[in-house]
C-alpha cells in the first residue's frame, strides 16, 4: 500500500490516507486535482496526437496545422512514445523521457498548499512512524505521525499491544 500524509498550511491539522496501488493513487490524486489526468500523466506518440487533431497521414495539411507536433514527429519518430506530466514538465510540455505514473501524481500532490510526505510500502510507512522519517518524528509534527499511526492501525499494519 502507498501511504500519504499531508499536513495543512497552518500546521495544525493532519491527515493521512493511502492508496492500494499505484493506479489507485493516480485515481485519488487525479480526483482532486484541477488538472483533468491525461495533463497530470499521458503517453501518446506524434502519430496518434495528429489523429486527435483529424489527421491521420502527414501530408501538408497536418504541418500546416499543426506544425509543432509534426516537428516532433520527424525529430524522434512518428511511433515514439512522449510524456505530458503537467505538474512535472509544464503545462502542455511533452518530453521523450520517460516520466513514471508514480512520479506525475506525487508531483501534483507536491504542488498542492501544505506538506505531503509519501510512504510508497507499509515498511516505508512504518519505519517512518519507527523513527526513520526524522521529518515525521520532529515535535512539530506530532499531528502527521499520529495520523499515520491511526492509519496504520485501522489497516492492521501495526497491532495495538497497549
Amino acid at each position: 500500500m502507498i501511504h500519504v500524509v499531508s499536513i495543512g498550511l497552518a500546521e495544525d491539522h493532519a491527515t493521512a490516507w493511502f492508496a492500494y496501488d499505484d493506479a489507485d493513487f493516480a485515481r485519488k490524486v487525479a480526483a482532486t486535482d484541477p488538472l483533468a489526468a491525461w495533463e497530470i500523466h499521458d503517453v501518446a506518440t506524434v502519430a496518434e496526437l495528429l489523429a486527435d487533431q483529424g489527421h491521420d497521414t502527414v501530408d501538408a495539411a497536418a504541418q500546416a496545422a499543426c506544425p509543432a507536433l509534426c516537428a516532433l514527429g520527424a525529430r524522434y519518430g512518428w511511433e515514439h512514445p512522449l510524456y505530458r506530466a503537467d505538474h512535472l514538465l509544464g503545462r502542455g510540455v511533452l518530453s521523450e523521457e520517460p516520466v513514471s505514473v508514480r512520479s506525475a501524481f506525487e508531483a501534483a500532490l507536491q504542488v498542492r498548499p501544505g506538506t505531503h510526505r509519501l510512504y510508497w510500502t507499509d515498511t516505508e510507512a512504518v519505519g517512518a512512524f519507527e523513527g526513520a522519517d526524522p521529518w515525521l518524528c520532529a515535535p512539530a509534527h506530532w499531528r502527521a505521525r499520529h495520523a499515520l499511526h491511526q492509519q496504520l492501525l485501522a489497516l492492521d499494519v501495526l497491532a495495538d499491544n497497549l
